[in-house]
């Protein structure tokens, strides 16, 4: 991208100094950028050590056939041993590793190290009794309970790579995934909990092993008590089988490169795509990550990373990080609204959360609901905030800092992906300025940068494509069975420069902070000009009667593409019941305007009561494309909620919000 593609390069001049206090006692200082500068493989080399090794590596880092790593070369451990063993011959087994909250709202278990020790370890030997072998593939499709962690850890322990798939998703979904990795093994439960009400999970496992011969066993969490349909020779109940086994086993050490898990992106069209990360880079760089960026203190932190383990934030970040760490977590099984919209601040203030990490999504809803929902709740034993899944806007940065924290707490604002495993671009809590919006710069240890089209740096001041630059621990190792598909999405483009393309925007400010824009995808062209869907969707969003929007560009006749808007207002902005007026509509395009450029003004803003989500509170904008284009809307099926599609087509029918 040239100067002229992106408009509006980011402009921000609040920033926030990391408190006094937490700089003079941050796990990190200003000093390990120049550390990693020097050397990344001896920074990386010190890294490694804070984890348990049963054999030392020989070589940190073998890049002799890129795209193709190896890390710690060598180098023999068990993540599980890592995550639990170690911390109970540590003599911190009494410490607490889960306060798990479920549905209904008195439904809690306080879960410590040993206790998680003795449950892995009677998983682990359960599976081997159902034939799981080292190397095996094991499919987990679970709701948010302990035993999804556990048996997340069995496979760890045994070696055998597991698959969660997100418990939101479809049978088909399932299906593909289950022969895609040829797993032979299904860990599920009857059902989980979902707003207050029973949602079944075994009927869908039920239908995709019905399309998949390879699968001998399903093992079953009882978690809601209903009825589910029973194949004897298949099935088999958890409270039979590893509530009853041995909680003695002996941990396996397996090679650094030794296949931990396998994710599957999702929203992608055709064949899913399973990422495949390895055990000792990915233990490395999340256990790493985990401790500096949230400045952990395990003997005093309680930490939340309110996601789902169904994707990655859950993996690196609910799961092996944490536990890596011995740190004390709450795990939560339910939605921010149930069984009132003040829950999650009722779980910080009963908990006495220190570190929060949820996603933008999540904060504007919070905006949407008001400032006086959180106000009722003691969140002063909040010490570090974090965002995550997208760009954060500036207007929810300050609302989350201010409403949530304080007015003092510092907020983390992470760029990562799936592919990386681990954070790529965060602030440090006692070392780098918070700045609205702005991911600031690489985390020590890693090289990013943003280029042109041919891999050229842009400089500060302008705009294009975010690639990593060097490799790093916890990246993805290629796609699963695929390795030319892994080598054509992620490496192609920049093969001559040897660059990561992560598939992102980003532009530089004048300080040479990044500015993360979204998908490339999500870049759109009106007559012209490069915009970033993203950048409009913050400006639309910095208007107090804003309160969340979704932007996408349409196919347009005259400029190419059209930018069309999505919004959800404020509950104080319209009186009950009532259409926004076209004054309103017209104030929000000029305010677009103002902010951005004339260019840049939506040709359709739509007020919507709710947008398109998926469960974990993605936005899926291909259905809002749909929409706009005037196409037969797609599949809803991950959807929290498909009636949100009726009322959003319900509203495009009466033309609400065209230009």
């Amino acid at each position: 991208m040239s100067n002229e593609t992106l408009a509006n390069l980011a402009h921000e001049d609040r920033r926030f100094e990391p408190p006094k206090e937490l700089a003079e006692h941050a796990n990190v200082t200003a000093a390990a950028y120049d550390e990693a500068d020097a050397d990344p493989e001896a920074f990386w080399a010190k890294a490694a050590e804070r984890i348990s090794w049963d054999t030392k590596w020989d070589r940190v880092l073998d890049w002799d056939n890129p795209p193709f790593a190896k890390w710690f070369v060598g180098g023999k451990l068990n993540a599980a041993y890592n995550c639990v063993d170690r911390h109970v011959e540590a003599g911190n087994g009494d410490r607490v590793a889960f306060h798990w909250v479920g549905e209904p709202a008195d439904d809690t278990r306080d879960i410590t190290y040993a206790q998680l020790k003795d449950q892995v370890s009677q998983a682990a030997n359960t599976l081997i009794e159902l034939g799981v072998k080292t190397g095996d593939r094991v499919a987990i499709y679970m709701p948010m309970i302990p035993e999804t962690v556990v048996a997340m850890l069995a496979c760890a322990r045994l070696g055998a790579p597991h698959t969660v798939v997100f418990g939101g998703f479809s049978s088909s979904a399932l299906r593909d995934r289950i022969q895609d990795c040829d797993a032979h093994v299904v860990i599920t439960s009857d059902g989980g909990y979902r707003r207050g009400a029973p949602a079944a999970l075994k009927p869908a496992v039920d239908e995709a092993v019905a399309q998949c011969p390879g699968v001998e066993h399903v093992l079953v969490v009882r978690r809601t008590g209903e009825d589910v349909t029973w194949d004897d020779q298949r099935d088999v109940w958890w409270h039979d089988t590893v509530e009853k086994a041995s909680t003695d086993h002996t941990p396996e050490a397996f090679d650094a490169e030794h296949p931990l898990y396998v994710m599957y992106t999702s929203g992608t069209t055709g064949k899913p795509k399973g990422i495949l990360h390895t055990t000792g880079g990915y233990l490395v760089g999340t256990s790493w990550t985990h401790w500096a960026v949230f400045d952990l203190k395990p003997e005093t932190d309680v930490y939340w990373t309110a996601a789902d383990i169904g994707w990655v934030t859950g993996h690196s970040y609910i799961v092996y990080g944490p536990l890596a760490n011995g740190a004390t977590s709450v795990m939560y099984e339910g939605t921010p609204d149930t069984p009132h919209k003040g829950r999650w601040w009722e779980i910080v203030a009963k908990y006495k959360v220190t570190t929060l990490y949820c996603a933008p999504t999540a904060i504007r809803t919070f905006m949407k609901w008001g400032r006086d929902i959180p106000a009722e709740h003691d969140l002063s034993s909040l010490r570090l905030l974090g965002s995550v899944g997208e760009p954060i806007n500036p207007e929810a940065y300050i609302w989350y800092r201010d409403q949530i924290g304080g007015g003092k707490t510092p907020v983390m604002d992470t760029w990562w992906q799936t592919e990386t495993g681990m954070h790529m671009i965060s602030p440090l809590p006692g070392v780098t300025a918070g700045k609205p919006g702005s991911a600031m710069k690489a985390i020590p240890g890693v090289s990013v940068d943003v280029v042109d089209d041919d891999g050229e740096s842009v400089g500060n001041g302008n705009g294009g494509y975010l690639v990593v630059t060097k490799p790093w621990p916890a990246m993805l190792r290629t796609i699963w069975g695929d390795d030319e598909r892994f080598k054509e999405t992620y490496w192609e483009r920049y093969a001559a420069k040897g660059y990561y393309f992560a598939g992102d925007g980003a532009k530089l400010d004048d300080d040479g902070d990044i500015w993360v824009l979204g998908r490339v995808d999500d870049v759109m062209n009106v007559s012209g000009h490069r915009l970033s869907t993203t950048e409009i969707e913050s400006a639309l969003v910095s208007h107090p009667k804003v309160a969340e929007a979704a932007v996408v560009g349409a196919t347009d006749e005259q400029s190419g593409q059209a930018i069309n808007a999505f919004v959800i207002l404020r509950e104080s902005a319209l009186k009950g019941g009532e259409e926004a007026p076209d004054a309103l509509i017209t104030e929000l395009r000029n305010h677009v305007a103002s902010e951005i450029g004339a260019i840049a003004k939506p040709k359709s803003i739509l007020v919507v009561p709710e947008l398109p989500k998926t469960r974990s509170g993605k936005i899926m904008r291909r259905l809002l494309r749909d929409v706009a284009e005037h196409r037969d809307v797609g599949d809803v099926t991950t959807l929290a909620d498909s009636s949100v599609m009726d009322q959003i087509q319900e509203g495009v029918g009466k033309g609400s919000g065209d230009e």
